[in-house]
């Protein structure tokens, strides 16, 4: 019986806003290339699977700093670009990323958090979020409206450890006070959220809301949160 559900928050609760896929495009096209929304959001999800090994790693991204950090996203923007059909060399895709980043963008829940957080929460479940973003859990909750929802957050900031690794995982059953065979993890990436979960005999459910990401067949995966909730 499922006790408590843990949520990534980018890509899962949360997304860029604007969207990155348009963050991309309009930095790309200052260069002078044009790409579709369909290369840019299948040339994500493969940047995305290079940052889950990375975070796999014995250098994960929380001990990325200076010219190591930016080589890392030299790299990301670059696998963003060839799966959207745009070679360029390292020294240019850090350029762009740095134009992408030099746009204003902020941070917005998806429209499906707040309603399948609440009723979870009216099932009387333990709610928590896992995150590999380098903030303060209390922050992060408060930011974006969901204390109200979320028994607590646990993340690489406060721990110093990120996703795959347990620290995190283990820091949220202690928390909700549950067995890993009591708690269902729920997030975007299968190598961090899925395999991180799992090898501590957490349940996991992928979020692949545009349908590319890369996972075996035998992957649970939802299109969106109320999915959840009615797994659960």
């Amino acid at each position: 019986m499922i006790k408590a559900v843990f949520f990534d928050f980018y890509g899962t609760l949360a997304r860029f806003f604007p969207p990155r896929e348009e963050l991309q495009a309009e930095a790309i096209g200052g260069f002078g290339y044009s790409v579709s929304r369909e290369g840019l959001v299948k040339g994500y999800a493969l940047a995305d699977d290079f940052m889950g090994q990375t975070n796999a790693s014995d250098t994960p991204m929380n001990r990325l700093q200076g010219e190591a950090r930016l080589a890392f996203f030299a790299r990301y923007e670059q696998i963003i670009l060839r799966e959207a059909g745009v070679e360029v060399d390292l020294p240019t895709a850090r350029r762009i990323w740095e134009a992408v980043q030099g746009i204003p963008y902020g941070l917005a829940l998806y429209d499906d958090a707040i309603p399948a957080l609440d009723t979870l929460k009216r099932r009387g479940l333990t709610l928590g979020l896992l995150s590999n973003i380098g903030r303060e859990p209390r922050q992060l909750m408060e930011s974006h409206g969901l204390t109200a929802y979320l028994d607590f957050a646990v993340t690489s900031q406060e721990i110093g450890s990120n996703k795959p690794h347990p620290p995190m995982f283990l820091a949220a059953l202690e928390r909700a006070g549950v067995q890993a065979s009591e708690a269902l993890h729920v997030g975007d990436s299968y190598l961090s959220d899925v395999q991180g979960a799992r090898n501590l005999g957490i349940h996991a459910v992928l979020v692949d809301r545009e349908g590319v990401a890369e996972a075996p067949p035998e992957c649970l995966r939802v299109r969106g949160l109320m999915e959840v909730v009615r797994l659960v």
